[in-house]
């Protein structure tokens, strides 16, 4: 006959999913998970880095060598359907817009925006010229910190429609990152879809933007297939892998969650703590505990797992979840191993109500003792153990 435990002993059963929505800085491989990328921290956002944007525009303006202006200029979009303009700098406002350029080399973000402001407000400045300058602007706005303004002149420099493809898409890239990180999702998928539209491209990067768009716009279920669509086409990419888990627990699809996590950790592609730990959490909310159990302890057997309070508290779930199934011996060896590294004495207090139950009266009193040494809420349960 099943053996019910008292209220006392049970602890939280749900656990939390470790992963949130994939954040657009792990989508693109930046080092925080959870961070939004920054606008002025776009390598690896658009198809150029902050330096090699920089060379383009100095190519632009004939401040490289031939051979560097051919490699800074070449067609970075070479399917777009935008017809590129043929508009250049003028001879009277090259010198000002190379100004303002060596202005943001000097990290003078303040002067080149004044310098930016001031060519693209001339009356007689060109098409060219005016979305030159207010790129340069974003750039140094952006890397100032100053996302408002940079999201202002990113949309300037687009509405000027005067640079060529390479600087155009670039900045379309800019502002659709940066209307990210202002949390203006509507207007960041509305730029990003217009830039996918007329570019062509297929790298799976601005694709995982879009997925982690989706998922702040709540449209989870769209976030999930485009993240299995990605990983499927690039089933070695973890990064990929990792963001469809995490689009599946938002849409709550904790079933296919685990089985895609399932599937990479027999191919042993699981190799950090968290990814451990959102598969047996992901069992554990599943009511798999023997799944998780089993990842549990080779997780801590490898050194993946540390011995925290973290390792602790999954061990005491599972322990719950074994009791509730009649499998007091599991519920021990789990209990077991919980309450050296726990917190606190309630993992020895549960052990020692194991024992109770079951009518091991000496192994119940040395526990409860060790629950009231190492401290618990309600230190009556554990003394009425001791009699």
């Amino acid at each position: 006959m099943k053996t019910h435990l008292p209220a006392s002993l049970l602890i939280a059963a749900a656990i939390s999913a470790v992963f949130a929505a994939p954040a657009y800085g792990q989508a693109m491989g930046n080092n925080s998970d959870q961070t939004k990328p920054r606008a002025g921290d776009r390598n690896g956002v658009g198809s150029e880095s902050m330096r090699a944007q920089r060379d383009r525009r100095k190519a632009e303006l004939g401040q490289k060598k031939t051979d560097q202006q051919a490699e800074a200029t070449a067609p970075l979009f070479p399917n777009a359907t935008r017809q590129e303009p043929d508009a250049k700098a003028s001879s009277k406002t090259l010198k000002a817009l190379q100004s303002a350029q060596e202005a943001y080399e000097k990290q003078d973000f303040a002067g080149t925006v004044a310098q930016a402001e001031k060519i693209a407000n001339n009356p007689e400045a060109n098409a060219y010229e005016k979305g030159f300058a207010y790129q340069l602007a974003g750039s140094a706005s952006a890397d100032a910190n100053n996302e408002a303004k940079a999201a202002e002149y990113f949309q300037k420099a687009l509405d000027s429609n005067g640079l060529d493809n390479n600087s155009h898409y670039q900045v379309m890239s800019n502002l659709a990152t940066v209307q990210f990180g202002l949390d203006q999702y509507d207007a960041s998928l509305k730029t990003l879809d217009r830039f996918l539209a007329e570019t062509k491209v297929e790298d799976p990067k601005y694709q995982s933007m879009r997925g982690s768009i989706l998922l702040s716009l709540n449209r989870n279920d769209e976030a999930a297939k485009l993240y299995q669509d990605l990983y499927a086409k690039n089933p070695n990419d973890k990064k990929l892998l990792m963001n469809a888990v995490a689009a599946l627990q938002q849409a709550d699809k904790y079933d296919q969650a685990n089985g895609l996590l399932g599937e990479a950790y027999k191919k042993g592609q699981l190799t950090e703590a968290r990814e451990y730990k959102a598969l047996y959490a992901g069992y554990l909310n599943s009511d798999k505990w023997k799944e998780a159990k089993a990842v549990i302890e080779d997780g801590a057997a490898k050194g993946l797992l540390p011995q925290d309070a973290d390792l602790a508290r999954a061990y005491m779930i599972v322990a719950q979840k074994a009791y509730a199934d009649d499998d007091a011996k599991t519920a021990e060896e789990m209990y077991g191993k919980a309450a050296p590294i726990a917190a606190d004495g309630e993992a020895y207090l549960n052990l020692a109500k194991v024992y109770s139950f079951q009518g091991k009266k000496a192994q119940a009193k040395e526990a409860a003792q060790k629950a009231l040494d190492k401290g618990v809420k309600d230190p009556a349960q554990a003394n009425s153990l001791l009699k």
